[in-house]
C-alpha cells in the first residue's frame, strides 16, 4: 500500500524532457512508482491533469535565523519551494560564541535587513559548533534546509575584534581552517563568503570578511577539498569584473576542486555587454579547469527603503554616517535643514550609477506609513503640491513616522527587449536561477517569488518552455548543490513534489505583514494556481494553507550531497 498515491498527472520530471501522463506512489517518504498505477493508498491526491514537478530548489536564501520563529519556512513554502541553502554571503549563525554573537545579531540585522528586535525575540542564540546549531533544528523545519559556514562568523569567532579591521596572523588563520573544517565535517554546506563594497556592519564598517586577504580566501576555500559534498559562494560586490577578479573567484574554485557560484545577475535593457562580459568570468575560469557560476534573479523585484534600517542608502556617498546614528539623534539629524542639504549634495545623481539609480527620488511611491493618506502616492507628486524638493518630502515624512516610513522604487517597466533579455539570460548555461535572498532584506526586496514569477513568465511571454523552466527550479540548483536523491522525480529519490496548474500560477501582490518578533514587518506573497507542496512525501501546503506539518530534513554535506569535483568542463 502507498502512503500516497497521486492520480492523473501531467508529469514533468524536471530534467527537462517532455511531460507526459503519469500516477505517481510514495512510500516512505521516497517515490515508490511511476506510471499507470492501481495499487490502494492511505490517501490519494487526483491532480485533474495539474503539473506535477519535483519541488523547487532555492540555492541563495538567508533563512538561518528565521527558521526559529517561523519553521514552515514561508514565504517561500507557498511558492512550491523544498529545499533552501541557507548562509550564504558569509553570514551564516554558527560556528559561534558567546563574545560573537552580539556582533553577529547586530551586523545581520544590518546587512541583511532582519530587525535586530526579531533577532533578538526570536532566535536562541545559545550554540557554538556547526552541529550545535544544526541539533537545535533537527525534526523542526518545514522544508529541507541546507546551511553554509560563512566567512564573517567564522572571522569573528577565531579573531575576536581584530576580525574587524586587520589581517588574519598565521594562527588566526589557522584557528579559522579548524573551525571551518569542523563545521564541514558536522554537515555545513560549504564556504561562504563577500567582497561587496554595499555589505557593512551594525556601525556602518565593512563585514569582517571584507578585511581578509586573498590569501586568507584562498585557504579557507582550499578546506573545502577535504570534505565530501562541498561547495564555494562567493560575492565579488562590483559592477564590472576585473580580471584580478575572475582570476580570485577562478582560483577559489582549483584551490576548493569545488563549484563556485556567485551573487547577483539581473537582465538590465542596454547592459547587454556587461551582462556578457559577466558571463566570461565562467569562460575564463573553465579555461583554467576551474567552475565559477553565476547566480541569475528570476524575477524582477520591486524594492523598497526605508531610514529606519537604512541598507542601500548607507552606501550613498558621505550617508553611512547618518546610519551609524542612534535612531533618536538620526531623526534630529533629518530635522536640521544644514544637514539636509549635506545628504542631497553628497547623493548627487550625476556622481555614479548607483547614485543616480538610487537618489531619484522623485520616483519613489509611499508604500507604507503611519499616514494612511499617503500611502500609494508619488515623492514627485508630493513635492509639486508642496512646492518642496523630493528629498524634503521623504525626509518630512519619515521624520512624522519615526523613520518606519517604506518608500518602494517602482519596478522597470517590462517591454518584448527585456523579456527576450530574460530569457536569453536564463537559458544560458552557465548560469542558474536562485538569487533570491529569501529570509533577507524583509523589508525591501520580494525576490522570493522568483518560482512562480518565472512559472507565470512562462505561461505569458513565452521565454522558455515549461519543461526548461521547472529543469531550471529543480534539478538544475540541486545539480550545482550535489543533492542527492532530489531534484528531478525518478524511482527512488525523495518525496519534493509540487503540483500546480500552468494557466494560473502567480505570485499574488506583496503586501506588508507585520508578525514576525518583536511585532516587527515584513514582505509576504502568497501565490496561486499551486495545489499541493509536498516534502518528503508529507504535504505541506494545499490550496494556498499550510498544514502545519513539518517535514523536512535538515541537510549535511557528504550524507545528503556528493561531490561533484573539477573540472566538470574540459578546458579548452
Amino acid at each position: 500500500m502507498f502512503d500516497l498515491l497521486i492520480r492523473n498527472a501531467r508529469l514533468i520530471d524536471g530534467t527537462g524532457t517532455a511531460a507526459r501522463s503519469a500516477d505517481l506512489g510514495v512510500m516512505d517518504g521516497r517515490i515508490a512508482e511511476i506510471g499507470t498505477l492501481s495499487e490502494p493508498a492511505r490517501r490519494i491526491i487526483d491532480a485533474d491533469g495539474q503539473v506535477l514537478a519535483p519541488g523547487f530548489v532555492d540555492i541563495h536564501t538567508h533563512y538561518d535565523a528565521q527558521v526559529f520563529w517561523d519553521p514552515t519556512i514561508g514565504p517561500s513554502c507557498y511558492h512550491g519551494v523544498t529545499t533552501v541553502l541557507a548562509g550564504n554571503c558569509g553570514f551564516s549563525i554558527a560556528p559561534l560564541s558567546k563574545d560573537a554573537a552580539p556582533y553577529l545579531l547586530r551586523m545581520l540585522a544590518r546587512v541583511e535587513g532582519m530587525p535586530e528586535a526579531s533577532l533578538r525575540a526570536g532566535v536562541p542564540w545559545n550554540w557554538e559548533s556547526f552541529a550545535e546549531y544544526l541539533s537545535c533544528l533537527e525534526g523542526r523545519v518545514g522544508v529541507n534546509m541546507g546551511f553554509m559556514c560563512g566567512h564573517s562568523a567564522l572571522r569573528r569567532v577565531a579573531m575576536g575584534e581584530r576580525a574587524l579591521h586587520a589581517h588574519a596572523t598565521d594562527d588566526e588563520l589557522n584557528a579559522m581552517r579548524s573551525l571551518l573544517a569542523a563545521s564541514l565535517r558536522e554537515g555545513a554546506m560549504g564556504f561562504s563568503s563577500t567582497v561587496s563594497p554595499t555589505h557593512n556592519d551594525a556601525e556602518g564598517n565593512p563585514v569582517p570578511s571584507r578585511h581578509a586577504s586573498r590569501e586568507e580566501l584562498i585557504a579557507l576555500a582550499g578546506v573545502c577539498r577535504d570534505h565530501p559534498g562541498t561547495i564555494v559562494e562567493f560575492l565579488p560586490g562590483i559592477s564590472k569584473f576585473t580580471e584580478e577578479q575572475m582570476q580570485l573567484m577562478t582560483d577559489l574554485s582549483l584551490a576548493a576542486q569545488r563549484s563556485l557560484n556567485w551573487n547577483t545577475l539581473s537582465a538590465n535593457v542596454g547592459q547587454e555587454a556587461l551582462l556578457e562580459y559577466q558571463l566570461s568570468a565562467t569562460d575564463f575560469a573553465r579555461k583554467a579547469g576551474a567552475e565559477v557560476i553565476a547566480l541569475a534573479m528570476s524575477s524582477s523585484p520591486s524594492t523598497r527603503l526605508n531610514f529606519y534600517s537604512g541598507f542601500l542608502l548607507d552606501s550613498l556617498p558621505g550617508w553611512a554616517a547618518l546610519f551609524k546614528l542612534p535612531l533618536d539623534e538620526r531623526i534630529e539629524a533629518l530635522r536640521d535643514p544644514q544637514r539636509r542639504r549635506a545628504l542631497a549634495e553628497s547623493a548627487d545623481p550625476k556622481k555614479s550609477d548607483f547614485t543616480r539609480a538610487v537618489a531619484d527620488w522623485a520616483k519613489y511611491v509611499v508604500c507604507d506609513s503611519g499616514n494612511k493618506e499617503l500611502e500609494g502616492q508619488r515623492i514627485g507628486d508630493i513635492a509639486q503640491r508642496e512646492n518642496k524638493s523630493p528629498l524634503d518630502v521623504m525626509f518630512d515624512i519619515a521624520v512624522a513616522d519615526d523613520l518606519r516610513t517604506v518608500f518602494m522604487m517602482p519596478p522597470r517597466p517590462d517591454s518584448d527587449a527585456l523579456w527576450n533579455l530574460r530569457s536569453t539570460l536564463w537559458s544560458d548555461e552557465r548560469t542558474v536561477l536562485g538569487a533570491t535572498d529569501a529570509g533577507a532584506h524583509l523589508d525591501m526586496i520580494d525576490a522570493f517569488t522568483g518560482t512562480t514569477y518565472l512559472l507565470a513568465a512562462v505561461r505569458n511571454h513565452n521565454v522558455m518552455s515549461l519543461e526548461s523552466a521547472v529543469q531550471k527550479l529543480t534539478q538544475a540548483p540541486a545539480n550545482l548543490m550535489g543533492l542527492r536523491d532530489r531534484g528531478v522525480i525518478m524511482k527512488g529519490f525523495r518525496a519534493d513534489l509540487v503540483i500546480f496548474d500552468p494557466a494560473a500560477i502567480k505570485p499574488t501582490p506583496t503586501v506588508i505583514r507585520h508578525d514576525l518578533p518583536g511585532d516587527e514587518m515584513r514582505l509576504f506573497s502568497e501565490a496561486e494556481g499551486i495545489a499541493h507542496v509536498i516534502v518528503n512525501g508529507t504535504s505541506i501546503v494545499e490550496h494556498g494553507t499550510h498544514t502545519g506539518a513539518l517535514p523536512g530534513h535538515v541537510l549535511h554535506s557528504g550524507t545528503d550531497t556528493k561531490t561533484r569535483s573539477l573540472p566538470m568542463h574540459r578546458p579548452n
